[in-house]
């Protein structure tokens, strides 16, 4: 038998370079479509982009109250202070403090607070939402669990959290609506 494998075509090749290049191309196209699912499926799903920002209505939090959303699974804390915390936030010496930020840099609005209710030492949530939970001395928060105390402005005061609550983006939509993320 004859082997027509090796014989050369009309235009110079053989019947292998054909098959090989036939063969590179149904692996690289086959790799290609396994490989592109993968792939794709590292993307972030559709309920995660959706949960990357939210819509408050702040319209019907009173002076002096708070309310608690739920932003990339974590408490965000929105608090509509009155004129005395902000005068307490606002009168703090920051060259005293161990994150030392001025109010001013962590309000768009002075009346309005906006936090990521996380404790910076070990990620418990600090109490002080609601007016039975105690606020520690300065009037903001209070982690009980190593007793960290934040203040009117969500600085850390007092206790083993390193760092003040961290101010999340936002914006003010209008007067009623902030977008957080």
């Amino acid at each position: 038998m004859a082997d027509h494998a090796g014989a050369p075509t009309a235009d110079g090749g053989t019947r292998r370079d054909f098959i090989q290049l036939m063969t590179t191309s149904l692996t690289v196209f086959g790799t290609a479509a396994v490989t592109w699912p993968m792939i794709a499926s590292m993307n972030p799903a559709k309920d995660v982009l959706a949960l990357s920002s939210i819509e408050v209505d702040i319209s019907k939090i009173e002076v002096g109250r708070a309310i608690t959303v739920k932003w990339r699974g974590k408490p965000v804390f929105i608090r509509h202070r009155t004129p005395e915390e902000i005068k307490a936030a606002e009168d703090t010496p920051i060259d005293g403090l161990r994150d030392p930020q001025a109010d001013k840099d962590r309000v768009q609005k002075p009346e309005w607070l906006i936090l990521v209710g996380v404790c910076t030492h070990l990620g418990c949530v600090p109490q002080g939402q609601k007016d039975s939970e105690p606020r520690g001395q300065f009037g903001g928060w209070f982690c009980p669990c190593h007793g960290s105390e934040y203040d009117t402005s969500g600085r850390i005061r007092r206790g083993p959290a390193p760092l003040n609550l961290q101010v999340p983006d936002y914006v003010f939509e209008s007067d009623a609506l902030v977008k957080i993320g």
